[in-house]
């Protein structure tokens, strides 16, 4: 997908989350604790499993974004996003990733608790967007276990590319029941 703006990364955002949200919240507790042959995890877990990602990148935007901050270097208006950035995006398309530990599910979050947790990243992420639209974020970055080191735009972009990876892993889970 192509940004130019970090408004246009926010819209991005904002269409997956309502779509993710749209799928996982009517999902009866039976269906989505069952771990069908194959998987790993449950929907109840993978929804577990975005809500703890999510929760963790907006933290690391906040950071990066504090530090951008402090540079007091003023953003163009321009979003700007790595070629490597891009490159990994396409690879890790095709592929399975194993999560890191940190954020494997524990399996004992409801969907609507995972959809709570989400909805308060929402809010952090919100919060974020001024300093996101006013501060260069390109001079600090924070290293993923995938893409490398990548900055707060960079990360606020995968925050919205593993939910719609996810929700695309839902999706064939539904087709399954």
């Amino acid at each position: 997908m192509s940004y130019q703006t970090v408004a246009d990364i926010y819209e991005g955002n904002e269409k997956i989350r309502q779509k993710f949200e749209a799928v996982v919240a009517p999902l009866a507790a039976e269906h989505a604790g069952r771990v069908f042959e194959g998987e790993k995890w449950s929907i109840a877990e993978i929804v577990e499993h975005v809500s703890m990602v999510e929760d963790g990148t907006s933290r690391i935007c906040a950071k990066l974004l504090a530090k951008a901050e402090a540079d007091g270097t003023e953003a163009d208006g321009r979003v700007e996003i790595s070629p490597a950035f891009f490159t990994k995006s396409d690879e890790i398309a095709a592929i399975k990733i194993e999560a890191p530990e940190r954020v494997h599910p524990s399996a004992g979050s409801t969907i609507a608790q995972s959809l709570e947790r989400m909805k308060d990243s929402h809010e952090r992420f919100e919060a974020l967007r001024p300093a996101f639209e006013k501060f260069d974020c390109r001079n600090h970055t924070f290293p993923h276990p995938f893409f490398g080191d990548i900055t707060a735009v960079e990360w606020l972009v995968l925050a919205g590319g593993h939910k719609a990876r996810h929700l695309r892993q839902i999706k064939r889970l539904i087709d399954k029941m």
